[in-house]
């Protein structure tokens, strides 16, 4: 993926797609690292930093105008996440993206049809089944986000089964652009 061209204006886009709970999050950060160590500046948005309970996938448009529309150009992105970590989402602190070779988004919906022909890749997580994941996620965030993860959890299979996201993914997790661009269904 790194010898290709860019495909979104000067950045090659990663998206680490999936269920709540699968592991993206882990898988994202291996990723990073791992272009990291092949000498790419490589940044990490989550799709956490923008989505809420009652706003899982319409912020999508902040994203762009904040962060990918930016990076693309060769500027720095400046926005401002949610933070979870009183369970509840808050505004967070500011962030800057520095001008990046690969920006990996992770999260539910980072591999959304708007925005798979200017991805690189594609990565897809499975994990286990809903309801392990769920006791993942409790074991992580604590028992205040059962309720809204379990409701979370109904939209997304909704979600992915209108935007059809693992259609687009290969068996291995990972599909490259020309897949992503020449409508081939690699599921």
């Amino acid at each position: 993926m790194l010898a290709g061209p860019p495909r979104w204006g000067r950045v090659r886009l990663v998206a680490v797609d999936g269920p709540s709970g699968a592991g993206k999050t882990t898988f994202a950060a291996r990723l990073v690292d791992t272009f990291r160590a092949r000498g790419a500046t490589t940044g990490l948005v989550a799709t956490d930093h923008y989505a809420t309970w009652d706003d899982p996938v319409a912020w999508w448009p902040r994203l762009v105008t904040e962060v990918l529309r930016p990076l693309a150009a060769g500027r720095p992105a400046v926005y401002r996440p949610v933070d979870w970590t009183t369970g509840a989402p808050r505004p967070g602190p500011i962030r800057t993206v520095h001008p990046v070779d690969v920006l990996v988004l992770e999260g539910v919906s980072a591999g959304r049809a708007s925005i798979r022909p200017a991805l690189s890749a594609l990565c897809w997580v499975e994990g286990p089944d809903p309801e392990t994941r769920l006791a993942r996620a409790v074991r992580r965030d604590g028992e205040g986000v059962r309720g809204p993860l379990a409701a979370w959890q109904q939209f997304e299979q909704g979600w992915f089964a209108v935007d059809r996201t693992r259609d687009h993914v290969h068996p291995d997790g990972l599909v490259p652009s020309s897949g992503l661009t020449h409508g081939e269904n690699r599921s």
